[in-house]
């Protein structure tokens, strides 16, 4: 029996990035669908895509120039297998001549053979004519920032001092974060059980459950993971369980729960919570309850649309909620650079509608007295101050509690958390991008 051919990384690459930008799929899903084909090569697929992603505008710039014509729409797929070359000869240490040649291959794979020789002439015009090519990108935009023109706009009209720091670090890998289950261990022994594995981290002050990898791991290769004994979220995440101050024995609503990582969070942080985790996707319900199995926590779990309390709400009213709103994710780029691909800006819109729904669904469903907790992993005031203002205009009942972090910026309502800030002087990687705000509910209207 003669062996299989090996599929070259590079068509399964481009096939993934083809179902993130025709079809707008989730880059993490579009992997994770191809994996059992990738066998073990599916490290190097990640690595191809993820930084196809990360500098998709600037690949892009440089195939308009090594292209005669542009290709059809129907070839979107050979357009993306070409960037996946470019990034390899860019920015990866593949033999050059080992990328261009199993680039070329992959065209035949994706069942177009007829393009082999366009790939190669591109590529082989990239090797010799690179430092040319690379100089027109500083007159484009979005090649030299490597972000669509929108969000750049918005992000310069939104902090005009600090866009550019925003962009470089949106652009850089993300570093890898943990959350320490401490119901089931201590922040000491997990550093104990790293240090075993020869694996450095660092602690910070707060949040009190969270840990810096010095140099990002498989989360398979952690020392406890599969056991729960941690889980990867950015420390910037971190801070909604403490922010939301829920006391045992207290009924709590996280009204768009999925994947589950700040649900969990709660219940380590206060065992004893009357916890219910919404969300709207049945998949998505599915990943919540993953998440908590893995972990040893029980909470009530329901797939459940947030905006319509009259389906699934009992009558009993929350003493706390959570209210994670779908968002542009404008603050976790570095994380999920396939965010500047899917997102449009007549996304934000439709985005401000739903926050501004939820808020106004969940409210009522909430104690005199109790609070509420709103958050966004986004950057853009749209979406997080000024929704909390309006809300603030149009209910008599709310009040804003003042929160403190040891890091962000205040704004009119709220506290920003931006890429470029650090928790403290010691740690050096930055934290995610997050919005907090809180409501207090003062009286039934």
């Amino acid at each position: 029996m003669t062996k299989a051919a090996r599929v070259p990384p590079q068509s399964i690459a481009a096939r993934v990035l083809t179902a993130v930008v025709v079809d707008g799929r989730y880059l993490d899903g579009a992997l994770n669908d191809v994996r059992g084909e990738a066998g073990e090569l599916a490290p190097l697929v990640q690595e191809m895509t993820y930084g196809v992603a990360r500098r998709y505008f600037s690949l892009n710039a440089l195939a308009a120039q090594l292209l005669k014509e542009p290709l059809k729409t129907r070839d979107e797929d050979l357009r993306l297998l070409l960037l996946t070359g470019l990034y390899q000869l860019r920015e990866m240490r593949t033999p050059e001549a080992r990328a261009v040649n199993e680039t070329v291959e992959a065209a035949v794979t994706l069942g177009k053979p007829w393009a082999r020789g366009m790939i190669n002439a591109c590529l082989r015009r990239h090797q010799r004519e690179r430092a040319r090519l690379e100089e027109a990108l500083a007159h484009d935009q979005e090649a030299r920032f490597d972000h669509p023109r929108w969000l750049l706009e918005q992000l310069r009209a939104a902090w005009p001092d600090d866009w550019e720091a925003i962009v470089a670090a949106n652009n850089q890998r993300p570093p890898l974060w943990l959350r320490v289950n401490r119901q089931r261990t201590t922040r000491e022994n997990v550093l104990a059980r790293l240090a075993e594995r020869q694996l450095q981290a660092q602690a910070v002050d707060t949040p009190d459950s969270a840990l810096l990898i010095e140099t990002p791991q498989p989360v398979e290769a952690l020392p406890g993971f599969s056991d729960g004994l941690m889980s990867v979220q950015d420390a910037a995440a971190q801070f909604a369980a403490p922010l939301l101050d829920a006391q045992p024995g207290e009924r709590v609503l996280d009204a768009c729960a999925a994947p589950g990582g700040k649900s969990a969070h709660l219940l380590e942080h206060t065992p004893g919570l009357d916890l219910l985790a919404l969300d709207v996707a049945p998949e998505r319900v599915a990943r919540i309850r993953d998440t908590l199995g893995r972990l040893g926590l029980t909470a009530g779990v329901r797939c459940a649309d947030a905006t319509r309390p009259d389906d699934w709400w009992d009558g009993r009213a929350f003493d706390r909620i959570l209210l994670d709103a779908p968002c542009s994710a404008s603050g976790v780029i570095r994380r999920h650079p396939d965010v500047k691909l899917r997102r449009q800006v007549a996304d934000l819109a439709r985005l401000q509608a739903t926050q501004r729904t939820l808020l106004e669904s969940v409210w009522p469903l909430l104690k005199p007295g109790g609070k509420l907790l709103y958050v966004t992993c986004s950057v853009l005031p749209d979406e997080n101050e000024r929704p909390i203002s309006h809300f603030l205009e149009h209910h008599p009942d709310a009040r804003e509690w003042p929160l403190r972090l040891p890091a962000g910026r205040a704004r009119r309502h709220g506290l920003q958390l931006l890429p470029i800030d650090r928790l403290s002087s010691a740690v050096p990687a930055p934290v995610d991008g997050f919005y907090y705000a809180g409501l207090v509910k003062t009286h039934d209207p």
